[in-house]
């Protein structure tokens, strides 16, 4: 009976140790396989910037698993896009052209483009010239200095094309004199070349002389022989 005892301590002794450790290592191993299973935490957001031109899209900024980053809210691609916002316009009146910037708006776009109107009358409408959905800026060309435009910035998805002031120019509309700070169109008046302006003051100040030229001829040669005689 005593050497049974001895036996099973004996037993105890040698094995329950590993098998302690065998137990432990697996439960170690498993949640090691569970950690790399589960994403780690979005805890920022990712680097976007909708008024930075050839921005990459959020969704790849986010990574292949999508949970590098987080990503601004969208509308759904089922639903037209919202307005963009037109920003900053640069314009060269001596070269008739200028430099258009825009914001992407809160929903997923396919393409962009300008439309432009002068007078009521169509200058560009359409999508003859597209820009991808990274493009934030475009150039115009052709503008008449001392032209007077309405610019509006258009995008499109698979479900339509994002709306535009009512007014804007179309189908020969009245022009409106003001638009939304933040909206999509914006009324673009070109200023007149430096020549030009050079041309006119000139052209002001010949007529100017004329007619003091005239008036002091009338005053001391014309008066008398007309029959206007000095005043005492």
């Amino acid at each position: 009976m005593l050497s049974s005892a001895c036996f099973l301590k004996f037993l105890a002794v040698t094995f329950l140790p590993h098998l302690a450790w065998s137990f432990s290592s697996e439960d170690y191993e498993e949640e090691e396989e569970e950690g790399e299973k589960t994403p780690p935490p979005k805890n920022s957001l990712c680097d976007y910037d909708r008024c930075r031109h050839l921005q990459v899209p959020c969704q790849k900024l986010q990574g292949p698993n999508g949970t590098a980053c987080f990503c601004p809210a969208i509308s759904s691609p089922h639903q037209p896009p919202e307005p963009p916002r037109l920003g900053e316009v640069h314009v060269w009146a001596d070269q008739g052209r200028a430099l258009v910037h825009w914001c992407a708006p809160s929903s997923p776009v396919d393409e962009y483009w300008l439309e432009l109107w002068e007078g009521g009358a169509p200058v560009r409408t359409g999508p003859p010239v597209l820009f991808n959905t990274t493009v934030r800026r475009a150039e115009l060309e052709g503008l008449k200095p001392g032209g007077t435009y309405v610019l509006c910035v258009v995008a499109s998805n698979d479900a339509g094309t994002s709306s535009v002031p009512e007014g804007s120019g179309v189908d020969g509309t009245p022009l409106p004199t003001a638009f939304p700070l933040f909206g999509p169109c914006r009324q673009l008046s070109i200023p007149p070349k430096p020549q030009t302006l050079v041309h006119v003051a000139v052209g002001m100040g010949i007529v100017l002389i004329c007619i003091s030229s005239a008036a002091l001829l009338w005053h001391f040669c014309l008066r008398e022989r007309w029959g206007c005689p000095h005043q005492p």
